[in-house]
């Protein structure tokens, strides 16, 4: 594992948003949904997530989750995913997204 100093990783955007809209994603290679986030001040953006298998649409709405806002857009099939959902694999490889225990406000950087 390749050590980054402080510096560095104040550079990441970690950002807290409020999933907003959840739909499929049939042209994606895995199955994935695209889902439309509100990071407050940083506006709304849209990713496509492989969360498939752990939540539906409907559980995601209204869900805080965490996301990496800095990153270049990234075309997947025809869409462009404007930040990186952030998560973890279980067993099986699948994704569990990154969890907030308690409401906050819509922006907030992971610090």
């Amino acid at each position: 594992m390749e050590t980054i100093s402080w510096h560095e990783f104040e550079k990441v955007e970690l950002r807290v948003g409020t999933i907003l809209e959840a739909t499929d994603f049939p042209r994606a290679r895995k199955p994935a949904y695209k889902i439309k986030v509100d990071f407050g001040p940083y506006g709304i953006k849209w990713s496509s997530a492989q969360i498939t298998k752990h939540y539906t649409k409907e559980q995601l709405v209204g869900r805080q989750i965490v996301g990496v806002i800095n990153f270049p857009k990234k075309q997947i099939a025809t869409f462009m995913s404007e930040f990186l959902v952030t998560g973890f694999a279980d067993a099986n490889g699948d994704i569990v997204l990154t969890s907030i225990e308690q409401k906050v406000p819509d922006g907030s950087k992971l610090i």
